[in-house]
C-alpha cells in the first residue's frame, strides 16, 4: 500500500502523524518543513499535503489550515511507516511480576489491569478456552429427579465432577444408554470436536436423548466467567481528550463493554490471526467509534492459542509504545499459562 505515494510523501504522512498523535494538533506545512528532515520548499510540501489529501490520507478540520490524518493515514502509516520503539527494561520487568502467579485465573485478571495501567487506556483479555483435551470417559449418575451427575475422565487422566439440572426426570437405563453412546460415538475427541459434531446432529434430532447430551457438554465447556472476557480500565477512556467530548459515542462503547458480546466475537477472530492485529476506527465493525483503535494479540498455553488480548484506546494512540506492550503482555502470559 505505501507504494501508492513516493518516499518524500510518505516521510510528511509519517511526521504529521507522529506529531498528530504527540500534540493532537492539525499540522501546518510550516511544522512539517521543520520536522520531516526534508531539504525542500514550503511549496513543494503544501503540494505533497494537498496530494496527500486528494489521496485520502489526511483532511483538512474546518477551523484550522493544518492537517490531521485520516482512518486511512493511519492505516498506512501502522501498516508501512511505524517503527516500534522496544520496551524500558522497568515495563518489562513490572509485566514480569505482575504475570508471575500461578493461578490461571487471578494472571487473566492481572493482564487486563497491567495492559490497563501501562497504557492508560482498557485493557481486556478473552478468558482461556478449555485446553484441548481429548475425553476418555463419560458417565451420568442421578443425584435427584432433575439433578444429574456427570463424571468426565480426560485422556490425561484428569476426573472432573460436574452437576446438571435437566427439564425432565430421565430414568438410569435412559442415563447409561446417553453415557454409552457419547463413550462410542466420541471418546477420544476434544470438547471442541465433539461440540462441532453434536452441532451437526443437533439440528436433526431433538429428542430428550439430546437434550440431556447437550446439557453435558454445556457442562463440561462452563468457564468461572460466564461472558468469557475480562476487562479492566474502561473508564480511563473517560480521561482521554478525543473520546471525552464525543459523549454519544462514548455511551455507545461503554454500551459495548457492558454487552462484551461483540467484543468477544472480535477477539474470537483475532484468535485465529498471527501475531499484532491492529483495528482502526470502524475497520472491524465492532467498534462503534471513528475515534477508537483496537490492538490485539493471540497467546497461548501449552503451545496451543486459548485466548486473545488487547487493548481499546483513542485512533490518536501512541501505536509505536502500545504495540509492544501488548504483544510481550501476550508472551508473558503464554509463558506463566504454560508453567502452571
Amino acid at each position: 500500500m505505501s507504494s501508492s505515494i513516493d518516499k518524500r510523501a510518505q516521510i510528511l504522512l509519517k511526521t504529521l502523524v507522529e506529531h498528530y498523535i504527540s500534540d493532537g494538533q492539525p499540522i501546518g506545512s510550516r511544522t512539517l518543513l521543520q520536522h520531516s528532515g526534508l531539504d525542500v520548499s514550503p511549496a513543494t510540501i503544501r503540494n505533497v499535503m494537498s496530494d496527500l489529501e486528494q489521496l485520502g490520507f489526511i483532511a483538512s478540520p474546518h477551523t484550522s489550515a493544518g492537517r490531521i490524518p485520516t482512518q486511512k493515514g493511519y492505516r498506512l502509516f501502522v501498516d508501512s511507516l511505524l517503527t516500534v520503539k522496544p520496551l524500558e527494561s522497568q515495563i518489562v520487568q513490572q509485566l514480569k511480576s505482575g504475570l508471575a502467579s500461578p493461578n490461571p485465573s487471578e494472571l487473566i485478571t492481572n493482564a487486563a489491569d497491567m495492559l490497563s495501567q501501562l497504557t492508560q487506556f482498557a485493557g481486556l483479555v478473552m478468558t482461556p478456552k478449555h485446553k484441548r483435551i481429548a475425553f476418555k470417559h463419560l458417565e451420568f449418575l442421578t443425584l435427584s429427579d432433575k439433578r444429574i451427575l456427570v463424571i468426565i475422565v480426560t485422556s490425561d487422566g484428569n476426573v472432573q465432577n460436574r452437576i446438571i439440572l435437566t427439564e425432565k426426570k430421565f430414568s438410569a437405563s435412559e442415563l447409561t444408554q446417553a453415557g454409552n453412546y457419547f463413550n462410542a460415538h466420541f471418546s477420544g475427541h476434544t470438547f471442541e470436536e465433539v461440540q462441532q459434531k453434536l452441532h451437526a446432529e443437533l439440528k436433526q434430532m431433538q429428542n430428550d436423548m439430546n437434550q440431556l447430551m447437550t446439557a453435558a457438554l454445556e457442562a463440561s465447556n462452563k468457564k468461572a466467567d460466564e461472558d468469557g472476557v475480562v476487562i479492566a480500565g474502561e473508564r480511563n477512556l473517560l480521561q482521554v481528550d478525543d473520546l471525552s467530548t464525543n459523549v454519544a459515542s462514548l455511551r455507545k462503547l461503554f454500551e459495548i463493554f457492558e454487552r462484551r458480546t461483540s467484543l468477544m466475537q472480535l477477539l474470537d477472530n483475532s484468535q485465529h490471526a498471527d501475531g499484532i492485529q491492529i483495528f482502526i476506527g470502524g475497520e472491524s465493525g465492532y467498534l462503534p467509534l471513528d475515534e477508537c483503535s483496537m490492538i490485539t494479540a493471540p497467546y497461548e498455553a501449552d503451545g496451543q492459542v486459548v485466548g486473545t488480548l488487547g487493548v481499546i484506546g483513542p485512533t490518536r494512540m501512541a501505536y509505536e509504545r502500545v504495540i509492544p506492550i501488548v504483544d510481550i503482555t501476550a508472551k508473558l502470559l503464554s509463558n506463566a499459562l504454560s508453567s502452571t
